[in-house]
């Protein structure tokens, strides 16, 4: 086999084990040798005799990681396929810069300490990822075990960074014991030296099992009901007036109301006529009133809905930098709320502020918006900019005393974000989603999946409500009690307890990343100054 085809070998290798050990028909344990193919081809162009050693590097890991990401999340072509290559072509981008960057400080640090500092910036990426205006988490290391939710109970002490950093050490680990390996030694001592990588993938596992059996049960006495409406985004709901969808609520809901119902949650926008509706005024509006009336028999339910809200400014100069052109001189800014409406009591709203890149923000708009006007990554929905809101808020709910946090779909699959939400008092999630973007394909299954994760890392009880799947109720340790099919009209009802207990990852976050972010720095300056390698040959010559 020459050189290039071995190459080529290795870096679809980890591309594909990647993948096929993906949520959420993933074989998991793969994802614990993923790496070591592209290991061995970092080490191989590192020793041969050609030149150009640096863009090979690159473009072997590109293809590594192009090949990850097009098996994980190829579904988002059902949106765009302009959306599904921008999103892939630039993920892999991102992956492939940072592993050139350890190719580089490699060659100019000790061996061990390379891959230190390889595990100190992945990390230190994945937690950019999180924050940064090109965000899309999706492929976190530690998102990788959310269906095997009796693995990773620990996740309430580290988050998924913890599942991240376990799979770059036994990776790791692995390929140093194989590289090492020779033929000569016999196969029982390769079986003795695995033995010890084996023991640290079983304990983290037969802790977590602990960890499931010590969550306090809690009694399930809030009564929620689940709105599904099915309703397709792309040629349906837009056609559709406020008051009509409030019409298909009342006949599709009112039939499951009873008196001891305590909440009704229904869809990411599922209120989005035209421009939505104005935000500053909406109370006074017919269709609050209307909305108010049919609770007027069950003054206890509370009800949660999406709804899109806008504000209309008369100006010459865009008075923010969420604001959207409608034509010279008028410029809108729209909401993607969540809105909790109760019979005589005042509504509460929260606005989504972790926007889908492309859809409902463009990244580093000041700098692209000139360049490329709204020529950018769409993800599904209608490409517009949202005004965000700055901090989490909760719902809370005069008779019960309790308080529910409004998570808006996207928002979910980020673990210290939502860490807000209980720091303010949520006793238990309240999400609303729109997975009908993408049809029925891994994507919304994956989504729902990742939401087991927040579960775990928060001890909090949440109940789904999605336009068109999958709805669900999910406890505390991260299990589905209860889910709707996809592309089906329907209620569910089904009980959720409250809880107020914070967890270490509520009370200090992803601190496993923010310490990644230094270490790699560190390394990364030690690399630059070379001190380290120039240490360890004087040592060796000595």
């Amino acid at each position: 086999m020459n050189k290039i085809t071995l190459h080529l070998s290795l870096a679809l290798s980890s591309g594909i084990l990647l993948g096929l050990a993906w949520p959420i028909n993933g074989l998991t344990l793969l994802i614990f040798v993923a790496l070591i193919p592209i290991l061995f081809l970092e080490n191989s162009i590192r020793k041969d005799n050609f030149k150009q050693k640096g863009l090979r590097v690159f473009g072997y890991s590109y293809l590594t990681f192009l090949s990850w990401n097009l098996i994980t999340s190829w579904w988002l072509i059902n949106s765009t396929f302009i959306g599904m290559a921008f999103a892939n072509l630039c993920n892999s981008l991102f992956y492939s810069s940072f592993f050139c960057l350890f190719y580089w400080a490699k060659g100019r640090l000790p061996n061990r300490s390379g891959y230190l500092f390889l595990i100190a910036l992945w990390l230190a990426f994945e937690k950019l990822h999180l924050t940064w205006d090109f965000s899309w988490t999706w492929m976190n290391l530690g998102n990788v075990f959310s269906e095997k939710i009796y693995w990773i109970q620990w996740y309430e002490y580290t988050g998924t960074f913890g599942g991240s950093l376990w799979v770059l050490i036994i990776n790791i680990w692995m390929y140093s014991i194989i590289k090492n390996y020779t033929v000569s030694e016999g196969l029982g001592k390769l079986v003795k030296k695995i033995v010890p990588p084996l023991i640290f993938i079983s304990l983290p596992i037969a802790f977590s099992l602990f960890l499931y059996q010590k969550v306090e049960h809690i009694e399930p006495n809030i009564k929620v009901i689940l709105h599904q409406p099915n309703i397709d985004p792309y040629n349906s709901k837009y056609n559709f007036s406020n008051k009509q969808l409030l019409t298909q609520f009342s006949k599709q809901v009112k039939p499951y109301l009873t008196e001891k119902i305590d909440y009704v949650l229904s869809p990411e926008t599922y209120f989005a006529e035209g421009y939505g509706e104005k935000l500053d005024d909406f109370d006074q509006t017919e269709l609050y009133q209307k909305m108010l009336r049919e609770f007027k028999d069950y003054p206890r339910v509370q009800w949660v809905t999406g709804i899109q809200f806008y504000d209309i400014y008369k100006q010459n100069e865009p008075p923010s930098l969420s604001a959207n052109k409608l034509r010279n001189g008028i410029w809108i800014d729209y909401y993607n709320s969540a809105l909790a409406l109760q019979f005589k009591k005042e509504a509460q709203v929260y606005h989504k502020s972790k926007l889908v890149v492309g859809v409902e923000n463009m990244p580093f708009k000041t700098l692209l918006k000139p360049i490329l006007g709204d020529v950018l990554l769409n993800l599904g929905g209608t490409v517009a900019s949202r005004v965000t809101q700055k901090n989490r808020s909760v719902f809370d709910h005069p008779n019960l005393k309790i308080n529910a946090g409004p998570v808006i779909c996207w928002e979910s699959i980020f673990g210290e974000f939502m860490t807000g939400y209980v720091k303010e008092g949520a006793d238990f999630l309240a999400i609303i989603s729109n997975d009908a973007w993408w049809a029925n394909t891994p994507g919304h299954k994956q989504l729902l999946s990742y939401t087991r994760l927040r579960a775990i890392e928060l001890r909090r009880d949440i109940a789904r409500s999605a336009n068109t799947g999958i709805s669900s109720i999910i406890d505390a340790r991260g299990e589905i009690l209860l889910q709707s099919e996809y592309g089906t009209k329907t209620v569910l009802r089904g009980n959720i307890a409250p809880r107020s207990d914070l967890t270490f990852y509520v009370r200090y976050g992803d601190i496993i990343g923010r310490w990644a972010i230094f270490i790699a720095v560190i390394y990364f300056l030690l690399a630059l100054s070379g001190r380290l390698k120039k240490k360890q040959k004087v040592n060796s010559s000595m």
